[in-house]
């Protein structure tokens, strides 16, 4: 019995139908309402929240196997206490209930924002690209953001378990990208390309495909004895505007072409800020996205492809195959409403 967390998230979607697709018994957990995707009527779905401990504990009754794909991604201030909750203690609470239950292997989707940069800081003060990989040790002593903070701190709750015996691997993905929500994760990234908006901020983005995602974290912990280990995944790091152009001719519509000067973003931000304090409302854009890229950074995958022997599918292809999916699905919604 394989236990699944997020899996009305990218990866969770994915990650379900391709467990489904095995022919493994899938049991997942859901809040509100069982999310609406494929393969679902296959599912044993589990009401419940990864923030109740003892629920946890009776919902990994007779599981083998535990992919924890459910987290909080945001940089909006009024989500620090919230990213705390679910990201740290959901986290630290899967962690327990795996204990309780001796030889349950548990595969969990950390980030890349967990992994900290201290190991670049040379190359940075060189003017060089900053080259990360599963070694790269987190600064105590700098500023990180809240949600950089989480993802490392939840991933401090998995190496605790695996000194507590817990068989466990991690995943370090870049942003993933696929075809979900327009309005959730990174898709919005291809939603601002078919809005044909003139506006891009400089900067890189690293990115990898749901896909190499979702059979990279399978193999790892169903298919390997492999434990106490991290693995980062990230299929390369493409400029923004290269990225957002890509996408636009996908979908047959204009690119942006008017970048965005660092002064410029560093006002906009200032003015989001004061606008979420006045209205409570979110920010549009926050100092974290601002300035998010403008560090070239790049993240080395070379154990995870010797490890697996599995390379990734190019950043190219990916998008291409997101948009097409994305479009198939606007025409459908339009089908429908008509």
């Amino acid at each position: 019995m394989v236990f699944v967390t997020g899996g009305s998230g990218l990866v969770g979607r994915f990650l379900i139908a391709a467990l489904v697709a095995r022919g493994l018994p899938v049991r997942a957990l859901y809040r509100d309402k069982v999310p609406a995707i494929p393969s679902a009527d296959q599912v044993e779905w589990v009401e419940g929240d990864i923030r109740d401990a003892l629920g946890l504990q009776v919902a990994l009754q007779d599981v083998t196997h535990v992919f924890h794909c459910a987290g909080l991604v945001s940089y909006a201030p009024q989500d620090e206490d919230a990213l705390q909750q679910v990201n740290v203690e959901g986290t630290a609470n899967i962690v327990d209930a795996c204990l309780e239950r001796p030889g349950i292997r548990l595969g969990y989707v950390s980030s890349v924002a967990a992994l900290g940069s201290k190991t670049g800081e040379r190359a940075e003060q060189a003017g060089l690209p900053v080259q990360l990989d599963e070694s790269a040790k987190w600064d105590l002593g700098a500023a990180h953001n809240a949600y950089s903070t989480s993802k490392y701190l939840a991933e401090l709750e998995v190496w605790r378990g695996i000194s507590e015996g817990l068989q466990a691997v991690i995943v370090n993905p870049s942003v993933i990208l696929g075809p979900a929500d327009w309005n959730r994760s990174s898709t919005r990234l291809l939603q601002y390309a078919y809005n044909q908006h003139t506006f891009y901020t400089p900067g890189n983005i690293n990115l990898v495909d749901v896909r190499d995602v979702v059979d990279m974290l399978m193999r790892l912990t169903l298919n390997t004895p492999i434990k106490g280990e991290r693995f980062v995944l990230s299929a390369g790091v493409v400029p923004l505007r290269d990225l957002l152009g890509q996408a636009a001719a996908c979908f047959g519509r204009k690119p942006p072409t008017v970048a965005v000067p660092d002064w410029a973003a560093e006002t906009i931000w200032r003015l989001e800020h004061v606008r979420s304090l006045l209205t409570g409302a979110r920010p549009l854009i926050t100092k974290d996205t601002a300035r998010a890229g403008r560090r070239p950074v790049e993240y080395r995958t070379d154990k995870v492809q010797k490890t697996l022997g599995q390379s990734f599918r190019p950043v190219a292809e990916t998008v291409a195959w997101c948009c097409a999916q994305l479009l198939a699905q606007r025409q459908e919604m339009t089908q429908l409403s008509s």
